[in-house]
């Protein structure tokens, strides 16, 4: 199922009422992450920001508890076809909570300069470990090369697209 597809699924699976708008669905090699946009909070117009985000926080969390059971029944039926393990989240105005995320082991190989880099991230207590140290590194590229990655990304799409137009391999 390509993304397009994945879309006009969920549209068609999610209860009607559970977010304003379609769903964002990030889908990679292991995961399936699917967050939606719940109605802000109305608030006075003197409430302040910690009031605000409490606010938001708890919509958030009411709506994980209400919709539990239906979003592990769907999740199950995501996961049987395209056998991969689906996350989800909310966002409620500028708040956004991830529920329910994988967290899958990466292996890597990496020279001696780069270790370094590691260690001395774990040395400084920047991280409990080199497992941890690379990920916040990657946490990190991403949030300051966001742009050349999302070019990069988008590029992939590109390239998926004129693979599906190409002929049939399976055709001799």
């Amino acid at each position: 199922m390509n993304e397009d597809e994945l879309q006009g699924w969920f549209s068609g699976r999610l209860p009607d009422g559970w977010f304003i708008g379609a769903p964002e669905i990030t889908v990679d090699r292991e995961e399936l992450l699917i967050v939606g946009t719940l109605p802000d909070v109305e608030l006075p117009k003197d409430t302040t920001d910690a009031a605000a985000t409490a606010a938001r926080r708890a919509r958030i969390e009411r709506f994980r508890e209400e919709t539990r059971e239906a979003r592990m029944r769907i999740a199950e039926d995501v996961q049987r076809r395209l056998r991969k393990k689906v996350s989800w989240g909310a966002q409620v105005g500028e708040l956004r909570e991830l529920f329910t995320t994988i967290s899958v082991p990466v292996m890597t190989r990496l020279r001696q300069s780069d270790r370094r880099v590691l260690d001395t991230l774990v040395d400084a207590g920047v991280a409990r470990s080199r497992s941890e140290a690379l990920a916040w590194c990657v946490r990190l590229v991403g949030r300051h090369q966001g742009d050349w990655i999302q070019q990069l990304r988008d590029a992939l799409v590109h390239v998926e697209k004129v693979r599906a137009e190409g002929p049939d391999p399976s055709v001799a």
